[in-house]
């Protein structure tokens, strides 16, 4: 026996930052384009520059890394780069806030400079936490080559986005139309559906005076939006409710306003609510949309793009919709056409981002065409295996619910400027062919020097950008270089997986597969990992307002990275389910790094004699059976994107199987100090721990990256990580299994703490099954039995 190797007697978090400084230093994950090795790529979802980043992050990069560390060990080629989004919405409101200015107040050149100082100022803090977490991406520099740090408003990034427009453009898949969108009028900007969230607000249901023209009787109709009885185009009644039958074909006159819309039976009106009447504005919600669109009738709008009253809702002209409406009650009352009002709760679409009431209003926008393609996404949605399969429901009952196509379009200021001019003599559109250099519409002279339609030579740029959306789903095309190397693309498309959360499937996902469909005709994706949500120990989502966030940089602080990865994987599935996050959980995964180093730092201690031959007996044989499963889980599991089935199991073993019963075990063999076994057996003993702990360690390597970094190049000078994943080897077919172990050394330790002694106390005799009769002299020696017999059952005499 020497001197353990391993010569820090504890783990320390402080090795963590000498550990990830010389990776970050060494450029030692750096992605190698020569490499013969298979390509795994990860597409990895870019969090926000200028926040750090919060809990949701830390776990499921660390995750990431786990997978990209994995693969590495596979043999695989990791293309691994990490993208910073500086694009869109978030670095605007930044700007408005630091700087007391608004966008659309604000010239566009003297705007965009105030973006930028906003992200000149921003730190270096998400790319340090990732550092810290131990993740392995292929560079911490940004640039262009493969595997670099790439930031979505590069225009290198923003190039991209152009060039996918322009291809889709001329394949007629985006086209110009004047309809009503969802307008947020807090961000001054049009929405997609997927941006829209649903909240229960309060408010009233008002009743109110119509008329009929034809007989002159009133009519009572409940809205919660009186201030739009101005673009009220019809009154409707279901169809089967006797009450109104008689009206059906008259005109109704509308309070206040007196216009004549005309009256009709429709599906759409609920006999139960309220009195059955309906009045369908042209843009009250996305029903009276609907409505609108099927029933050919020609839209008002009332409300302007900052939210105010337009002249169409007259003397409501100017204000704000909800002082709108409180002035129409009031008008109402004057004039005896209110009838009462009570209070209700009425589902009501916000904007996810600012929480505003979302507004319709009708404009120009550009879409791209998905409506005419659903039952070729719903196939494109069943290529990519996803992890878990429950996920991919999510993302098919979402392209089930798609009823219009998408606004690609935004009247926003920091994203990518849409590729086009207008003539001024003709309206044509002139697009541009693809360039290497980025297209600044709003202030570039138009490539063409003549309209190819009347031959003009004045042209306005396009001063709208691109929805966020648009730009982001370019992520998987961009780290694989589409149009940028297409010998690499072409060769490693699709892109191996795209990892991300559950709440952003039915936009990054979705939009993804709908740009990759568009442009390739397949799917971009092989394999699809969706991650649910961090809870607080509670079991409530956390949130800034409820002061329930758990700071990953808290965490790292406090406890350093490895609990904290080693507590992503055993506390739950996270593509299954939520689960939860405390700062008690995440120390209590500490103990089993401190189990793991002693155990490490015990069997260093222990080095086998080339000269000796080993000679393994059936605790050897049974234990090296046991880390042969648990090889092949770690494998089957990882392979699956699983880490918490095998990473319980292997904590377990550490814990229990390995350390409580082999160790316990056969540490008088490897001592071997009285000479009791021969040379043969104690190197039997010594090459099992050892081969125990190399695979241990190789199948913890990518969950626990520095501390087994630490352990393997202290043993052996290597990196671990770049050691090849263990292969579980044959069944040995010792006598017993692990239960037989388990069973025997509980029942002894059992009676000795019976009898009130220490595990350390001499047992007069043990009774045991015959089967262990071939390691009696290593019972004896672990329990201090004096005596040994033979018989079906275990039985202790102290």
């Amino acid at each position: 026996m020497a001197d353990a190797k391993i010569s820090e007697k504890r783990w320390d978090k402080a090795f963590e930052s000498e550990i990830y400084e010389k990776w970050k230093k060494d450029k030692t994950y750096r992605f190698d384009k020569n490499s013969k090795k298979k390509v795994y790529s990860i597409d990895t979802p870019p969090p926000y520059v200028n926040s750090p980043i919060h809990l949701g992050h830390a776990t499921t990069y660390a995750l990431m890394d786990m997978f990209a560390r994995y693969k590495r060990m596979k043999g695989f080629n990791v293309l691994f780069p990490l993208g910073l989004d500086r694009n869109g919405l978030p670095i605007e409101m930044a700007a408005e806030k630091k700087f007391g200015v608004k966008l659309t107040e604000t010239k566009r050149e003297e705007f965009l400079g105030y973006c930028e100082k906003i992200l000149g100022e921003s730190s270096d803090i998400s790319t340090e936490s990732f550092l810290r977490l131990g993740i392995s991406f292929n560079s911490w520099e940004v640039g262009n080559k493969l595997g670099d740090m790439y930031h979505t408003d590069s225009d290198d990034y923003r190039t991209l986005t152009q060039s996918t427009f322009i291809d889709l453009w001329k394949k007629g898949l985006i086209y110009e139309d004047k309809r009503i969108n969802n307008w947020c009028p807090g961000c001054q900007t049009t929405l997609a559906d997927c941006e829209i969230e649903y909240k229960e607000i309060s408010t009233f249901f008002n009743d109110i005076k119509f008329k009929v023209k034809e007989t002159g009787e009133e009519m009572v109709i409940g809205t919660t939006r009186p201030e739009l009885v101005c673009s009220c185009g019809m009154v409707i009644f279901n169809p089967e409710d006797k009450r109104y039958k008689h009206l059906e074909g008259k005109t109704a006159i509308t309070p206040v306003f007196n216009k004549e819309v005309p009256i009709r039976a429709h599906p759409f009106a609920d006999m139960d609510k309220g009195t059955g009447l309906v009045m369908m504005c042209s843009a009250g919600d996305t029903t009276d949309i609907r409505f609108f669109r099927e029933m050919g009738l020609k839209p008002v709008i009332s409300i302007n793009m900052d939210g105010t009253m337009n002249k169409n809702a007259g003397f409501l002209s100017g204000m704000k919709v909800r002082d709108a409406r409180l002035k129409m009650v009031e008008t109402l009352k004057e004039k005896g056409l209110h009838v009462g009002a009570k209070r209700t709760t009425h589902r009501t679409p916000v904007c996810e981002r600012s929480k505003d009431e979302v507004e319709f209003i009708e404009m120009s926008e550009l879409y791209m065409k998905q409506v005419d393609f659903k039952k070729d996404m719903a196939k494109i949605a069943k290529g990519p295996n996803f992890y878990s399969e429950n996920s991919r429901k999510i993302l098919l009952d979402w392209i089930d619910g798609v009823s219009i196509d998408w606004p690609i379009s935004r009247r926003r200021y920091y994203a990518t400027p849409i590729p086009l001019w207008y003539c001024d003599g003709c309206g044509e559109v002139i697009v541009p062919e693809k360039s290497d250099a980025l297209y600044n519409t709003w202030k570039d002279k138009c490539p063409v020097g003549k309209c190819p339609k009347c031959g003009g030579s004045k042209f306005k740029g396009d001063e709208r950008v691109f929805d966020t959306w648009f730009d982001s789903s370019n992520s998987p095309l961009y780290i694989l270089k589409y149009m940028r190397d297409d010998k690499f693309f072409n060769k490693h498309m699709p892109c191996s997986l795209r990892p991300q959360g559950k709440e952003i499937v039915r936009t990054w996902l979705y939009y993804t597969l709908l740009k990759g469909y568009h442009l390739l005709g397949k799917p971009i994706f092989n394999d699809v990992f969706v991650h649910f949500h961090i809870l607080d120990e509670k079991g409530i989502k956390m949130s800034k307002s409820l002061g329930n966030v758990v700071d990953p940089r808290d965490i790292l602080e406090k406890f350093g990275a490895e609990p904290f990865r080693l507590w992503a994987t055993v506390e739950g599935n996270l593509d299954r389910t939520d689960f939860r996050c405390s700062y008690d959980r995440i120390d209590g995964a500490g103990k089993t790094l401190a189990k793991l180093w002693n155990v490490s730092r015990f069997i260093s201690m222990f080095e086998a004699k080339d000269d000796v031959k080993a000679e393994f007996n059936d605790i050897d044989l049974w234990i090296r059976d046991e880390m042969s499963r648990l090889v092949k889980l770690a494998d089957d599991g990882f392979t699956k994107y699983d880490f918490h089935k095998p990473m319980i199991e292997i904590k377990h073993f550490i814990w229990e199987t390995f350390s409580s019963h082999y160790l316990e075990l056969v540490k008088n063999r490897a001592y071997n100090s009285e000479g009791k076994f021969t040379a043969g057996e104690q190197r039997g003993a010594v090459d099992t721990l050892n081969y125990c702990l190399d695979m241990i360690l190789k199948i913890t390597a990518p969950v626990l990256p520095f501390l087994t970094y630490k352990i393997y190049m202290e043993l052996n000078g290597r990196d671990i990580h770049f050691e090849e994943f263990p292969v579980a080897g044959k069944v040995l077919k010792s006598k017993f299994v692990t239960e037989d172990i388990v069973a025997l050394n509980g029942a002894i330790w059992k009676a000795k703490q019976g009898a009130g002694l220490s595990l350390k106390s001499d047992v007069s005799e043990v009774v045991m099954p015959e089967m262990f009769k071939v390691v009696e002299k290593e019972i004896m020696l672990t329990h201090n039995v004096k005596k040994m017999g033979y018989g079906d059952d275990v039985k202790v005499t102290v």
